[in-house]
């Protein structure tokens, strides 16, 4: 959380309360979300060949980064549902669109790897 002075961390306390955070969200996300755990699991068996088929390192960087894309996005559609879940536990329209919404954008992402991963290593198969 940013203070009235500056929107920057300072010091590398608030820098390490910062990824503790951050670890602590994964490692909830992790026991609690089945979606997220599939696809950390994915993750970790593309990830030696993302690096290995990637021709240079922009590639490598582009076959890696769209996996972790869709972790980003899995984790804030998760923080979508807590949220929703919190404020609307019955069913509401708008709670179950903003939901959906946010299943969309991981659907997204994952279409996102398989252009990428496509578009890159299909060619050298043709």
């Amino acid at each position: 959380m940013a203070d009235e002075v500056s929107v920057l961390p300072r010091g590398p306390g608030k820098v390490w309360n910062a990824l503790r955070w951050s670890l602590k969200g994964i490692a909830t996300a992790f026991r609690i979300e089945s979606s997220f755990r599939l696809e950390c699991y994915l993750v970790l068996l593309l990830t030696p060949p993302a690096l290995l088929l990637g021709a240079s390192g922009v590639e490598r960087a582009l076959l890696f980064g769209s996996l972790l894309l869709v972790l980003s996005a899995e984790l804030l559609n998760s923080a979508i549902e807590q949220v929703v879940d919190k404020i609307s536990p019955e069913f509401a329209l708008f709670a179950g669109r903003a939901k959906d919404m946010g299943s969309a954008a991981v659907f997204f992402t994952m279409m996102n790897v398989i252009a990428v991963w496509g578009l890159l290593l299909a060619p050298r198969w043709m």
